[in-house]
This record gives C-alpha cells, sequence and structure tokens, in this order.
C-alpha cells in the first residue's frame, strides 16, 4: 500500500490552474506572480493560443519568470488539468446558487498547509466570463476574494497574486526574516551611558531655563519616556551629550 507522503512542503503541493486564458499577457503576468511566491507549477487548460508560452506578450509580462512560463503545461480538459490532486478550489467573484462551500484565500491556504495529504489545484477562470458552472462543480471549494464591493474586479493575475501570497504566508509562518547586512547598526546603549546622558541633559535643560530645577514636575520623566521607545544607541547618546555640552558651553560665556 503506498501512504501519500506528509513532509512534501506547501510550494511542492499546489498547482495553479488557467482556463480559457485568452491574452497571453495574462499567462506571462500568471508566472511572474506565482513565482515571486516560490511556487511553480502552472497548467494552462486551452488557452486561446496554443503557442502562449512563446508569445512576445506573454515573455514581457513573466519579466524573468522565463521558467516559469516555459514549464507550464498545455492540456485539453480540466480532468488533464487536476490529474494527480486530491482537492480542488474554484477562483470566482460570482457566487453560484449550487456551487461547493465559499471559503476565503486565507482559510484555504491554512488548510492546504495544516493537511498534509492534499495535492492542490486552484483554478481560475477566463478574463472575461470567470469559470462555469461545470469545472466549479468539479471543485471542493469556492474561493471568493473579499475585495472592496464597490469595486471587487481584480484582473487573473491580481487573483493569482492574492492567493499565492495567502499560501505562502501559511507555508513560511509570519516570520520575516531580516537581512542584517542592509542598514546601519549601531552598538545598544548600556543603562549607564544613558543615564549619563540623561543627567547631562538635564544640566542643559536648566542652563537655558527650559527646566526649573526647583520645580522639574514631570519633564525629565517624560523625556525619559520619550527615549525609552527608540532603542538609543552609543553612537546616538553621545550626539545627544555633544549637544548639551555645547548648550553648557554656550551657556557660560
Amino acid at each position: 500500500m503506498n501512504l501519500p507522503k506528509t513532509d512534501t512542503p506547501l510550494f511542492n503541493r499546489l498547482r495553479f490552474v488557467l482556463v480559457e486564458t485568452s491574452r497571453p499577457g495574462n499567462i506571462g503576468a500568471a508566472a511572474r506572480a506565482i513565482k515571486n511566491m516560490g511556487f511553480s507549477e502552472l497548467v494552462l487548460v486551452n488557452p486561446r493560443f496554443a503557442d502562449a508560452q512563446q508569445q512576445e506578450e506573454a515573455v514581457a509580462f513573466a519579466s524573468g519568470a522565463n521558467d516559469v512560463l516555459a514549464s507550464a503545461r498545455i492540456v485539453g480538459s480540466i480532468e488533464e488539468a487536476l490529474i494527480d490532486c486530491n482537492y480542488a478550489a474554484a477562483v470566482t467573484a460570482r457566487l453560484r446558487e449550487f456551487s461547493p462551500p465559499v471559503i476565503s484565500p486565507r482559510t484555504l491556504a491554512t488548510r492546504l498547509n495544516e493537511e498534509k495529504t492534499l495535492r492542490a489545484a486552484v483554478v481560475f477562470g477566463n478574463e472575461r466570463f470567470g469559470l462555469p458552472n461545470e469545472i466549479v462543480e468539479k471543485c471542493n471549494v469556492l474561493i471568493n476574494i473579499p475585495a472592496n464591493p464597490d469595486y471587487s474586479s481584480l484582473n487573473l493575475a491580481q487573483a493569482i497574486q492574492v492567493v499565492a501570497y495567502e499560501a505562502r504566508m501559511a507555508g513560511i509562518g509570519e516570520t520575516l526574516t531580516l537581512d542584517t547586512s542592509i542598514g546601519f547598526q549601531g552598538e545598544a546603549a548600556g543603562m549607564s551611558q544613558i543615564e549619563g546622558m540623561y543627567a547631562h541633559l538635564e544640566q542643559a535643560l536648566v542652563a537655558i531655563d527650559f527646566l526649573d530645577a526647583d520645580n522639574p514636575k514631570k519633564l525629565m520623566p517624560r523625556l525619559k519616556r520619550l527615549f525609552s521607545r527608540t532603542q538609543l544607541e552609543t553612537e546616538e547618546v553621545n550626539i545627544l551629550r555633544g549637544i548639551a555640552k555645547q548648550i553648557l558651553a554656550k551657556c557660560k560665556k
């Protein structure tokens, strides 16, 4: 008995299916959207142009995702497109009276990530006519993107990008990996350095009569609260102390 694999990443279990796409540019843009989010499997069901992948417009709109575009499979039916899949989601803005359950892209992505045995396809229809009922009825769920109800029209690549993004976030989690080589990152100032800065700054504020030493009220606690939110670095503390030093020097003249 061959048991389904349960350790396959979501990126290798999700297929994007375009049905009867009219414009080669939309196919290229779809390839770009898919690759942006780390996916690669694209299937075209009866595109208007048999050589859609080679069309100049498709290549231009792919904008570097030419590997995804070139490796896209062209098939003659939705049945062929869904071979090896055990789950299918139809994306449509038009809700049907008799349709599979309606869920959001985020709910879909969460389900696909949690249920490791699912080998899924997300199916998108023609730019003008969407998906016919007979294809929608073959799918397990209907995906409706909760866009602005007063203007909910998304183009094909936008809809693909939304679904692919949600799937990516489900696959990698909410942790944002930052490149620590980008931007200046100084050494965090020590507590004693910061306390010395506060004392120096207080002297300068007294010298210019901004702070009444006999009636300080809550000025210094408020300034400390302000600076505590900034995660001061050593160089920044030195700059502030330099400003305080100059103020005191001016006041002595």
